[in-house]
């Protein structure tokens, strides 16, 4: 397999059509973090405390939830392409929307209305990706999608660090007729333009056009995307004889006798919540709050945060390069074990802060273990858990449950996500230490999870799976 795709004539071009999908994940990561540089600067200018601010920040993922369950129908049935469509116009709506609230009310609307467009981008990309990928680089491909992520998680903590540096280093300060936190969250209308220019001009997925009876347009579709000396014909047919032995997808497709769903749905939906329940979006959401929290100054704290998004970036592009040769599982367990050791050491540095007066602070060494073990446990957590999972809800699911089954895993990821983010203010207010703690068990329950359910899935046609 792998030879035979060592002289791919076209993936350029299934490089490029990769790259405009996996937009959606940059959408996802910007929309998700530039909150973290907006937090303080809502609180102050709503007047609200921390139960409002926790609910604001995370109301995005219950749309989440609900865009990443109606995004595998909608795949279904207006097409991969079509649906990329509709996120990103939902994208530069809610940008517009979040940039100029007249109420606290009004400001959580248009978040449920941008989690929606990051539901549906969360299962469009690696579900599309997957369909135009060859199997010998679909790991590499399918990594695109965090890749975007992760590139979206660091523009957003620079643009937020520029912005606040532009007005004056507050984020409350006016610039340009409003106050700084709001062309923060109304930056995100130009990358939506972006992604809905790429969604007019990439092809649809073969799979989806053959599903939909559109043969013609699948056979020239693949011969743009597979090798000269692939036999078109015979990938066509196999691909019509899964589709026609197996029933037209649906939810009813995902029941199964293990507590009323398919072993490998709950197999998904256990690597979307472990993902979560590490705490890697306390980092993204709230880190420059936490800095603060423990005696970092505002500017101080963003430029953390953008450091912390580009140890994102590099582990992103070591598992880049590791997914398809040492294959997923290792690259898991690896993850697993590293985020357990460095959020464990965080707990132990955590416990040392110390509160004079109104000003928290962590003594040394403590305070540059913590701010070390942080950014150790984003980078194990990038090599591994942040793109494997998405590689994996990409491509483990058969043919027939694809779409409606990573709608399910990636709805449970979105839920796993605001059930840590809504929390986090409230327990860190309570204990931070034992807060850290508890993400440390979770990425311990992680290892023990992957070992007994995942299966490796490298190198293997998406038409083998099952």
């Amino acid at each position: 397999m792998a030879t035979k795709y060592a002289h791919h004539e076209h993936l350029g071009h299934v490089v490029f059509i990769t790259a405009a999908a996996a937009i959606g994940g940059f959408l996802f990561g910007y929309d998700s973090a530039v909150i973290n540089g907006a937090v303080v600067g809502i609180q102050k200018y709503f007047h609200v405390g921390p139960v409002e601010i926790g609910f604001v920040v995370a109301i995005a993922l219950l749309g989440s939830a609900v865009g990443a369950w109606a995004g595998g129908g909608l795949a279904d049935r207006l097409g991969r392409t079509r649906t990329m469509q509709v996120a990103a116009l939902l994208f530069a709506v809610s940008s517009i929307g979040q940039m100029l609230p007249f109420a606290i009310w009004d400001l959580a609307f248009w978040r449920v209305i941008a989690g929606f467009a990051i539901g549906m981008a969360s299962v469009i990309g690696p579900a599309y990706i997957a369909e135009v990928a060859p199997p010998a680089y679909r790991g590499r491909l399918g990594s695109f999608q965090q890749l975007a992520i992760v590139l979206g998680i660091a523009v957003s903590q620079l643009v937020d660090f520029l912005i606040v540096q532009l007005a004056g280093g507050n984020v409350n300060n006016p610039l340009w007729g409003l106050q700084a936190w709001q062309w923060m969250l109304g930056a995100c209308v130009v990358p939506a333009l972006f992604y809905l220019t790429f969604a007019l001009i990439i092809p649809e997925s073969p799979r989806y056009l053959i599903m939909s009876g559109r043969t013609r347009r699948a056979r020239e579709v693949l011969s743009e995307i597979e090798p000269e000396d692939t036999d078109i014909e015979a990938h066509i047919a196999e691909i019509q004889h899964v589709l026609r032995t197996q029933r037209v997808p649906g939810l009813k497709d995902l029941r199964g006798s293990a507590l009323g769903l398919l072993p490998i749905v709950w197999v998904g939906i256990g690597l979307s919540i472990f993902q979560q329940f590490v705490g890697i979006n306390v980092i993204f959401y709230y880190s420059s709050v936490l800095w603060q929290s423990v005696g970092i100054t505002q500017s101080a704290s963003l430029l953390i945060s953008f450091s912390s998004s580009m140890i994102n970036i590099v582990g992103t592009f070591i598992a880049i390069s590791l997914v398809d040769r040492i294959g997923r599982k290792p690259l898991l367990l690896i993850g697993s074990a590293g985020m357990a050791v460095s959020l464990a050491t965080a707990a132990w540095a955590f416990s040392a802060a110390r509160t004079v007066g109104k000003t928290v602070t962590l003594p040394d060494p403590q305070g540059l273990i913590a701010l070390v073990a942080a950014n150790v446990f984003v980078l194990f957590f990038a090599l591994s858990w942040g793109v494997v999972v998405w590689v994996l809800l990409g491509e483990m699911f058969p043919n027939r449950i694809r779409a409606a089954a990573l709608g399910i895993s990636a709805g449970a990821q979105w839920i796993a996500n605001w059930a840590v983010t809504v929390t986090f203010p409230a327990m860190a207010a309570w204990n931070l230490p034992l807060t850290y703690a508890m993400y440390a068990f979770f990425a311990v329950l992680s290892f023990l999870f992957v070992v007994r359910w995942v299966r490796e899935t490298k190198g293997r046609k998406l038409e083998d799976m099952g």
